[in-house]
C-alpha cells in the first residue's frame, strides 16, 4: 500500500515528540480549534474504509483520507494536502490499533499497490465493503434504511485471478514482470502474486527465464530498445491450460522457433503461444495485430453449464468462482418464467444474457464494441442458446426504437462501466417501463447516483446483493433489483 504521493506508509510505533514536531508543526487533536495546514500532524479516529481502500476519519467536519489506516484506529498522521471539504494525510503512528489489522501475507503489499486491503482480516474486509455500499447510498441517494443483503465472500480469497497482464522490464540485470508502483514509473515485480492463479505465476516465471536465456530483452520506453512489452497469461479454471501472449514493440519476435520449442518443453500446460504487436506510444496493452505462433487459437472455459471460447484479446471475468455467484443473483432478480423478453443493455461478450437465456423466451443483447458482439454470438452458438441475439449499437437508441414498434422488454439488465449508465439510457429504461430492472455494478457511488434517478422515474429498490469479486482489494460488485412501482 502506498500513500497518495506514492510513498509506502509506516505503521511502526516509535517515539513521538509530543506537542511539537521537529519541524515546529503542532499536533492537532480532533477537538482543536486551530487551523490545519499542509505539513501539520493531526490525531484522528478512523471511521470507515474509503472507495480506494484508504482509512477515512473526520477533523473539524473535514474528511481525512489516510492510506493504511483501519476503522476504529486512532492514528497520528502527517497532513499532505488540505482542501475545502477534505484532507489527505500520511500515516505516521497508530495510537490505538484495530483488532482487524494483520500482517499482509504478500511481502510486496506496500510497494505494489495492486491490493489495498491485505493488512485487514478477510471478515473485516467483507464488513468494510458492505459499509462502502451503505455509505454510497446515504451520500448519493439519501437512503438510510438500505435493503442490503450480506455480502457473498470466498472460502479461499487467494489465487483467484485467472488472467495476468504484467509489464516487462529490466532491473539489476534481471528480467522482471509486474506493475508500476503508485505514482511512479518504477516497476514492482509481482510474478509470484498470491491473488493470481498459481499456474500463471509458474508460467510467467519460466517464460522470463527462457527469454533471458535467449537474450530476448524487455522493451525500454526511455531508450526505445528491446522487444517484449507485456506478458499476458490466462488459465482455464476447468482445464488448467494456459494461454500465453507475448506483446512486443517490434513486429518480429527474435529466436522465435527456439522460444516456442523451450516453452513447449518446459511448460506442458501452455496450450497457446500468441504474439501481439503494439508498436505505438499508447496506454493500451494490446495492439491491433495478434497471431498464433503455436497451439490452439482459443482457450475453452466454462461458467456453470455455459461454454466459452476465448481468443487472446477476448474479455472474460477474472474470478469465475464469484462470477457464478453474482450471475445466480442476477438470475434470482430476473425471476424468469420462460415467457419474458430480456434486454441486456451492456452485454459485452454476452455472459449475463446467456446465463439468463435458458429461463427466458428471448434475450437481446446490445453492445457498442463489434468484436465483443462477435464473441457473444460465438459463445451463444457454443452454449446452444438459440433464443439469444446480440446486436451492435447504442442501447439508448435501440431500446426506444423497439418500444415504438411495440416490442417492450419484461426485464432489462445493465452492467455498465465504473462511470455508470448513460443518462440517456436511464431515460430510455424509464420510458420502456420493464417490470424488473437488474443493475450489476462495480462502483457503489455511480450505482447509488443512478438508482436515485431510477427511483424518481417510477422504480422501487427491492434489494442489493454485494459480491466480493476481488478479495484483498477495495472493489465490491453489486447486483441490485429494482421493480416498477405500478406492477
Amino acid at each position: 500500500m502506498n500513500n497518495r504521493n506514492g510513498k509506502p506508509f509506516n505503521t511502526a510505533k516509535k517515539p513521538y515528540p509530543g506537542k511539537n514536531t521537529s519541524a515546529g508543526r503542532p499536533v492537532h487533536a480532533a477537538g482543536s480549534g486551530e487551523d490545519v495546514k499542509s505539513g501539520d500532524r493531526i490525531i484522528v479516529t478512523i471511521k470507515r474504509i474509503g472507495i480506494n481502500g484508504e482509512g477515512v476519519g473526520y477533523y473539524k467536519k473535514k474528511a481525512v483520507f489516510v492510506d493504511g489506516a483501519l476503522p476504529g484506529e486512532v492514528v497520528k498522521a502527517h497532513v499532505l494536502k488540505t482542501e475545502t471539504s477534505y484532507m489527505t494525510a500520511k500515516l505516521i503512528e497508530i495510537e490505538k490499533r484495530s483488532p482487524d489489522r494483520q500482517k499482509p501475507p504478500c511481502s510486496l503489499f506496500e510497494e505494489c499497490g495492486g491490493c489495498q486491503l491485505q493488512h485487514m482480516t478477510y471478515p473485516a474486509q467483507l464488513r468494510a465493503k458492505e459499509e462502502l455500499v451503505r455509505e454510497a447510498f446515504q451520500r448519493y441517494a439519501r437512503i438510510t434504511e438500505l435493503p442490503l443483503r450480506p455480502i457473498i465472500g470466498m472460502e479461499n480469497p487467494w489465487g483467484y485471478r485467472n488472467k495476468a497482464q504484467l509489464q516487462a522490464g529490466w532491473q539489476r540485470e534481471q528480467f522482471v514482470t509486474g506493475l508500476y508502483a503508485s505514482g511512479s514509473r518504477r516497476l514492482v515485480d509481482i510474478s509470484g502474486c498470491p491473488i493470481q492463479h498459481p499456474a500463471l505465476n509458474e508460467v510467467t516465471n519460466k517464460v522470463k527465464a527462457i527469454l533471458t536465456e535467449l537474450n530476448i530483452m524487455p522493451y525500454q520506453e526511455r531508450t526505445r530498445k528491446g522487444t517484449v512489452r507485456t506478458i499476458v497469461t490466462r488459465v482455464g479454471k476447468q482445464s488448467g491450460q494456459v494461454q500465453l501472449t507475448l506483446i512486443t514493440a517490434t513486429p518480429w519476435l527474435p529466436s522465435q522457433s527456439k522460444l516456442i520449442e523451450r516453452i513447449r518443453k518446459q511448460l506442458p500446460m501452455v496450450a497457446t503461444i500468441a504474439h501481439n504487436v503494439n508498436d505505438t506510444d499508447t496506454p493500451l496493452v494490446f495492439g491491433d495485430e495478434t497471431r498464433i505462433l503455436w497451439g490452439d487459437e482459443r482457450l475453452d472455459e466454462q461458467l456453470g453449464e455455459l461454454r466459452f471460447s476465448l481468443s487472446p484479446r477476448a474479455f472474460f471475468q477474472l474470478n469465475p468462482e464469484q462470477t457464478v455467484k453474482l450471475y445466480d443473483a442476477v438470475r434470482e432478480a430476473a425471476a424468469l418464467s420462460g415467457k419474458e423478453l430480456v434486454v441486456d443493455a451492456y452485454c459485452g461478450t454476452g455472459t449475463i444474457g446467456l446465463w439468463l437465456a435458458p429461463q427466458a423466451r428471448e434475450v437481446r443483447g446490445i453492445e457498442l464494441i463489434p468484436e465483443a458482439v462477435e464473441d457473444a454470438r460465438r459463445n451463444a452458438r457454443l452454449s446452444g442458446a438459440n433464443n439469444a441475439e446480440f446486436i451492435v449499437g447504442h442501447a439508448e437508441k435501440l431500446l426506444p426504437e423497439w418500444v415504438n414498434r411495440g416490442v417492450r422488454p419484461d426485464v432489462i439488465v445493465v452492467d455498465p462501466p465504473r462511470t455508470g449508465c448513460d443518462r440517456a439510457l436511464l431515460g430510455a429504461i424509464a420510458a420502456a417501463r420493464p417490470a424488473r430492472l437488474v443493475y450489476v455494478s462495480c462502483n457503489p457511488s455511480t450505482l447509488a447516483k443512478d438508482c436515485q434517478v431510477l427511483l424518481q422515474s417510477g422504480f422501487r429498490l427491492e434489494w442489493i446483493q454485494p459480491v466480493d469479486m476481488f478479495p484483498q482489494t477495495s472493489h465490491v460488485e453489486c447486483c441490485t433489483l429494482l421493480v416498477r412501482e405500478d406492477n
